[in-house]
């Protein structure tokens, strides 16, 4: 752990400005020496919740340079009128570190408005990369990886998350949301009904000690138990981008008999997704479960361009 002391920077000061912190989602293990270091030596530490802030900071064994500030809250709800205070800490000199409960702050929390208000101020604003559900889930589950849509939280109101769903339908993404325990039955209903029969990824206690990836297609409800535990990312991969029905080619073409040629339906849906033609062997080996290796499939792409 690493604590104000332990840097050899320990008596100067950061350059003023923001700095976005990236902290762990479970694991305590995943913060950056570099992060722990901006939040032993920030003036000010921006949170959600001052008190989970403080005990973070205790859990991580961080300590405060000699003379630091303490925490001030941003969250939803007070945003707005921090950002002018934040603004003349900066324009006076100071740094100031922003962090959320947990994750990377901005791309699901708060801190939007108050970067751009920074940016369109002329101050610096710099990033410190770190842990974020979305990629951990996306890196691990099997599903696509590119391209991507990160849909945050869906609205709470059906209508309008068959809207959203609905929207990115036929972009040819995977998409990925956060959903609370007791609402991921009706969601995935809803998104099979918008989406029809894809894959999915549940993804449950990313870096925690009971980290579970319960992977299924949106048709069978039965693929997801009723009891799932702890925070939930959801993935769900992208639409045959033919749109034919399985097993037939985009002509009509019986191809469920001809491995060969289902291969090279995949191949064709999945270079129209773009990337790497390494990066488009994996996408293809991820939705063959396993029938054929990244390798094998990147030496059928060789043979055939």
């Amino acid at each position: 752990m690493l604590t104000s002391t332990d840097s050899t920077h320990e008596d100067a000061r950061l350059a003023p400005g923001l700095y976005v912190v990236a902290t762990p989602i479970g694991n305590t293990g995943d913060l950056s020496p570099r992060a722990a270091d901006v939040l032993c030596r920030a003036d000010v530490v921006l949170a959600e919740d001052t008190r989970r802030a403080g005990l973070f900071f205790a859990r991580q064994g961080l300590t405060r340079a000699g003379g630091r500030k303490g925490f001030l809250s941003l969250h939803d709800h007070n945003e707005e009128g921090r950002i002018p205070q934040v603004l003349e800490l900066i324009a006076g000199g100071e740094s100031v570190a922003l962090i959320s409960d947990a994750g990377t702050p901005v791309l699901s929390n708060p801190g939007y408005r108050l970067v751009r208000a920074c940016r369109r101020g002329g101050m610096f604003v710099t990033s410190l990369p770190g842990p974020f559900a979305p990629a951990v889930a996306l890196s691990a589950c099997g599903l696509p990886p590119a391209p991507m849509t990160f849909l945050g939280f869906l609205p709470r109101q059906k209508g309008q998350a068959r809207k959203l769903l609905a929207r990115h339908a036929a972009t040819g993404a995977s998409l990925i949301f956060f959903e609370r325990k007791d609402r991921l039955a009706g969601t995935l209903d809803l998104a099979a009904e918008v989406l029809g029969d894809r894959e999915f990824a549940v993804c449950r206690e990313l870096t925690k000690q009971y980290e579970e990836f319960i992977l299924g297609r949106l048709g069978d409800p039965a693929a997801v138990p009723g009891d799932v535990l702890g925070e939930v990312t959801v993935v769900v991969g992208p639409e045959p981008l033919s749109g034919a029905p399985a097993g037939f080619d985009a002509d009509g073409t019986d191809v469920a008999n001809d491995p060969a040629a289902a291969l090279d339906v995949l191949l064709a849906e999945e270079r129209a997704h773009g990337g790497k033609p390494r990066e488009v062997a994996r996408r293809v080996a991820a939705r063959l479960h396993g029938a054929l290796s990244a390798k094998d499939v990147y030496e059928r792409m060789t043979q055939h361009d």
